[in-house]
């Protein structure tokens, strides 16, 4: 599993008490979001689902910020002294197992944080915690215009194995399936693992 000690982000279990947050951040990541609803059945009663939230982790502000989440703190830091909150969320993700196949059934970043490693660290974390569940392969659907997550798809090897015709409600586009090779193979651990020390890298603090 990712150690995030070293990093500006961490990943934990979604909670009931992080669902508005998380319909927050689905509402303008969505055109058809989820309901908070929706969410509180998924952590509440549905055993087959695993669910996490991203948060940037909480530093010691000791000299003038000069980074966004080193702002962030010290801007928390001084309105929540006596009862200081937790760290906001910027991201989460979850997916379905179903017998030996890991589901990804949602993945989203809040605009502010996109394309600072939050989904991929997301990403990583699922196919991890999907090994550990038991799945072989880890699979998802994703629109045939959204290029820019089928890029990190592909980057964790993904590949396209068929189309969901007219998939989504909103406005009838089709949607990829994409699924990994099997999770749990010596060859595709090396590539997690050397996508993980790029990515340390990337958000070490």
């Amino acid at each position: 599993m990712m150690d995030y000690a070293r990093l500006a982000f961490m990943i934990e279990p979604m909670t009931p008490q992080d669902v508005d947050a998380v319909v927050e951040i689905e509402q303008v990541a969505f055109t058809a979001p989820w309901s908070a609803q929706a969410y509180d059945y998924e952590l509440r009663y549905n055993q087959m689902a695993r669910y996490y939230v991203a948060r940037p982790q909480k530093v010691a502000v000791v000299a003038p910020p000069n980074t966004w989440w080193q702002k962030l703190f010290a801007l928390k830091a001084q309105s929540n002294v006596l009862t200081p909150a937790p760290a906001p969320i910027v991201g989460y993700g979850g997916f379905w197992l179903m017998v030996d196949e890991a589901h990804i059934s949602t993945i989203a970043s809040a605009p502010a944080f996109r394309r600072c490693g939050v989904g991929e660290l997301l990403l990583v974390t699922m196919i991890d915690s999907a090994a550990q569940v038991g799945a072989q392969v880890v699979t998802l659907e994703v629109r045939v215009s959204n290029v820019g997550a089928q890029a990190l798809y592909r980057k964790y090897a993904f590949e396209v194995v068929g189309m969901r015709k007219r998939y989504y409600s909103d406005n009838g586009e089709d949607a990829l399936i994409m699924t990994t090779p099997p999770i749990t193979t010596a060859e595709y651990q090396r590539l997690v693992q050397e996508l993980k020390a790029g990515l340390i890298t990337r958000l070490s603090r």
